[in-house]
């Protein structure tokens, strides 16, 4: 197995230390961040390369601006979080790329932190320009890839920047990898894996080739939703991505490892619950019933490898939060397990839940941890391999 470098592989003493995080944040309807967990868990890398003497220049995306400046998404609310995790000064730039701020990180002092703004307010961010990515590079002495949750992008400031400069990961990257090697490389069964939330289309994939190797794939929310309006059964107004239905067609939906729903939370003027045969037009699917919260909960009360990846409802609604709060107190019971969990969403409401150390691993990816689960890399390493 290709053992990619890490900050400890390095030295950094006076070195500008370009450093990609992923302070992509949950904000509420007024503009305050909700749940600060990326950051947080970045916190003793930044930590470190201030102790080793590092000139530390900070780059994140923020939202989804689509290549234009919005004050919604500048970085300062980032700086704000920043200040209270540490008690250093911590500059905010105006920009990324523009005239005077490599005159800037050229004048830092060791220890310094400079925050530049939002990457994707340039459109070469997400178009991965070469032109960009070596504007970036210009900034730094060293790389460091600590977005383990971005990497599954083919981004300029993730696959670009490494071509310019010396680069490795930082120690949450690390520890990312090394928990889903453990998912798959050193898995103790039984295994389940439970898929929810939306995007059905990134989890075809893992439910393919989990079914190969997982005792149980249990399905939720709009990815349950989709197979059985793929399959041709009503789900009403429920919430569904047609745009999987060829891929989800791939599914082999007879293996008796794949565990879908019997009973469904739906609502219209009432809160009902339905048979998966029972659905009406005006009804939507909004949470699985107390039976398959049930028949669920029995196989994760056996198994010694759990990994969770979306809710199984409408957590963000009373009472539509009710089965991925079980399953959430169920697998926290289960002291045998190996659990690890991941996604936003389903990190967002653990976290709420309090229950966020009750699970060997919170993985800051969502996306990012299901692609690497399938192909065991992500563009983000591979561009670090090439550079090595």
């Amino acid at each position: 197995m290709f053992k990619l470098k890490t900050l400890k592989d390095i030295s950094v003493e006076n070195k500008r230390v370009l450093m990609r995080v992923d302070f992509n944040v949950p904000l509420s309807n007024d503009g305050k961040i909700t749940d600060d967990f990326r950051i947080a868990k970045t916190i003793p890398t930044i930590e470190y390369l201030i102790n080793k003497g590092a000139k530390i220049i900070l780059m994140t995306h923020f939202g989804r601006p689509k290549g234009k400046r919005t004050d919604k998404f500048k970085t300062d609310i980032i700086q704000d979080k920043l200040f209270e995790y540490l008690d250093y000064s911590i500059i905010k730039a105006p920009g990324c790329i523009e005239k005077g701020i490599k005159d800037w990180t050229e004048q830092m002092q060791p220890g310094e932190i400079l925050l530049l703004e939002n990457l994707r307010f340039y459109p070469g961010e997400e178009k991965n320009s070469l032109v960009f990515a070596k504007k970036l590079a210009q900034l730094g002495d060293i790389y460091v890839n600590e977005a383990f949750g971005a990497s599954h992008r083919n981004h300029a400031s993730i696959v670009g920047v490494p071509k310019f400069l010396p680069s490795v990961i930082g120690f949450l990257f690390e520890k990312e990898i090394e928990e889903l090697n453990r998912v798959l490389y050193e898995t103790k069964h039984p295994l389940v894996i439970i898929i929810g939330g939306a995007k059905p289309l990134t989890k075809v994939k893992v439910i393919n080739k989990f079914l190969k190797k997982a005792d149980k794939i249990l399905l939720g929310g709009v990815m349950a939703n989709t197979i059985f309006a793929a399959a041709g059964l009503e789900v009403g107004k429920s919430l569904v991505d047609k745009a999987s239905f060829g891929e989800i067609k791939k599914i082999d939906l007879s293996n008796p490892k794949l565990i879908l729903p019997t009973d469904l939370v739906c609502k219209n003027e009432h809160i009902s619950i339905r048979e998966i045969d029972k659905i009406e037009k005006d009804e939507c699917i909004f949470d699985i019933g107390p039976k398959s919260v049930k028949l669920f909960s029995s196989f994760i009360k056996t198994a010694e490898t759990i990994v969770w990846n979306g809710p199984l409802g409408l957590v963000e609604e009373e009472p539509f939060d009710k089965a991925s709060k079980v399953i959430a107190e169920v697998i926290a019971k289960n002291k045998k397990t190996y659990s690890i969990i991941g996604g936003g969403d389903t990190v967002g409401f653990i976290n709420q839940l309090k229950l966020a150390d009750k699970y060997n691993y919170v993985s800051i990816g969502g996306g990012a941890m299901l692609e690497y689960l399938v192909n065991e890399t992500l563009p983000g390493i591979e561009a670090l391999k090439a550079n090595s």
